[in-house]
């Protein structure tokens, strides 16, 4: 079951939403965020702790719906019975125009991996050229790796750069 940013925002000034959970990790969530109660942070990779009745209405979401869409299913392995996939996501709803709330000075994670990703490719292909043919390596390496994150969800990059000291939740 899936619902779209704007009568998830109806159901929500409603009061007939008990539990939204933003499944992205918390560095993404403390970057930019809905704007609304009640609004829980449960990161994918957790999901299967999320201490909620197994009969509770779920609404889940992240930054475009895929994350939360894998969310959906796993819990409903688990036995959750009625689970919510938010449309979009993120995106959709800032598209929407709804409340939302961003921290100023520090980027997403996806564009802090596309910075990193970015320069270790540059990096390799002019180090090869100017300085030495092996580090056309570490491009292809890091190629590989976007091509993998593409193909299966799974960024071993946003791991490492969300877990840098300035992404870390100061409250």
């Amino acid at each position: 079951m899936q619902i779209n940013v704007n009568k998830l925002y109806q159901k929500l000034q409603a009061g007939e939403v008990q539990h939204l959970v933003d499944v992205r990790s918390g560095a993404e969530f403390h970057s930019e965020r809905f704007d609304v109660e009640p609004l829980l942070n449960h990161p994918l990779d957790q999901i299967d702790s999320l201490a909620l009745s197994k009969d509770a209405e779920i609404y889940l979401t992240c930054r475009s719906g895929n994350r939360s869409g894998k969310a959906q299913a796993r819990l409903q392995q688990l036995g959750f019975k009625h689970v919510i996939n938010v449309e979009g996501g993120y995106l959709a709803w800032s598209a929407a125009g709804l409340p939302s709330t961003k921290t100023k000075g520090q980027f997403p994670i996806i564009r802090q991996v596309q910075i990193v990703t970015g320069s270790l490719i540059l990096l390799g292909s002019l180090g090869s050229v100017y300085v030495n043919a092996d580090l056309i390596w570490l491009a292809a390496f890091v190629g590989a790796g976007l091509t993998f994150a593409g193909l299966f969800g799974w960024c071993g990059m946003a791991l490492m750069v969300g877990a840098m000291p300035w992404n870390k939740q100061t409250s």
